[in-house]
């Protein structure tokens, strides 16, 4: 709920952490361009879908929404039971939940181990555990969700990498879990980062994050972003785990 009460102005915060987008106590990692993948399972000509958490929805999914080759990015929660899968229940942080956001790409255009990249380079700070900028719980966790052992096995070893490089100041925290079950949010958080970016919120949190996505992918970057527009009225229980047909 933070996310709202910055929107309304109410977060006892000083401002000087608000314009940083950093949480009282801590040092946040600045984005920065990690180090390729060395390898991913191979892909199938169709389109293919990677499911990852990271913070609030909001700028998870606006961020990949202008990544080319991405056909469509949808914000949702993984992790819990369908019944439970609810903003207002999930923002409790006793659901088991995680703001996530469902990836479907076209691997002709763009492979996994760049979307990957994408993710640790600027989506979120994957140092944090269970907190990213000023919201926190578990809800908020960092995690990449697969689809299958091959998926989960190339996502631990590409952390391990990263970890061993020392690539950031504090050991990464992004968990990797089987996809069990994706439940889209509700339509009003849909391409919310694409509709307010000029809301306090978006502005100081996430808007840096796509920009940090142009300046270090400028080859994978697209202006226009692709929206959810015949999501947004999915029913937050709808589950959506199940690659998609071939394009």
């Amino acid at each position: 709920m933070t996310r709202f009460l910055l929107l309304a102005g109410a977060v006892a915060i000083p401002a000087a952490l608000l314009l940083s987008g950093a949480r009282p106590g801590r040092a946040e990692e600045a984005p920065r361009l990690v180090p390729a993948a060395m390898s991913m399972p191979a892909e199938g000509s169709g389109l293919q879908r990677i499911t990852v958490s990271g913070g609030c929805f909001w700028g998870v999914q606006g961020v990949f929404e202008h990544v080319k080759g991405v056909r469509r990015a949808v914000s949702g929660y993984t992790g819990g039971a369908a019944d439970t899968a609810q903003y207002e229940t999930v923002s409790t942080g006793s659901t088991g939940h995680a703001e996530s956001v469902q990836i479907t790409y076209d691997p002709k255009q763009i492979s996994l181990g760049r979307l990957m990249q994408v993710f640790f380079s600027v989506a979120l700070d994957p140092t944090e555990r269970d907190a990213q900028g000023p919201d926190s719980g578990t809800q908020y966790r960092s995690e990449i969700w697969t689809s299958t052992p091959a998926q989960a096995e190339a996502a631990r070893a590409y952390i391990a990498r990263l970890d061993a490089a020392h690539v950031f100041d504090a050991p990464i925290a992004t968990r990797v879990d089987p996809l069990h079950g994706f439940y889209p949010a509700e339509g009003y958080h849909q391409d919310y980062l694409a509709h307010n970016p000029d809301a306090p919120y978006i502005a100081i949190n996430d808007m840096p994050k796509v920009e940090a996505l142009r300046r270090l992918f400028p080859q994978d970057y697209v202006a226009a972003p692709v929206l959810t527009t015949a999501s947004a009225g999915a029913p937050a229980g709808a589950s959506a785990g199940a690659p998609p047909g071939p394009a």
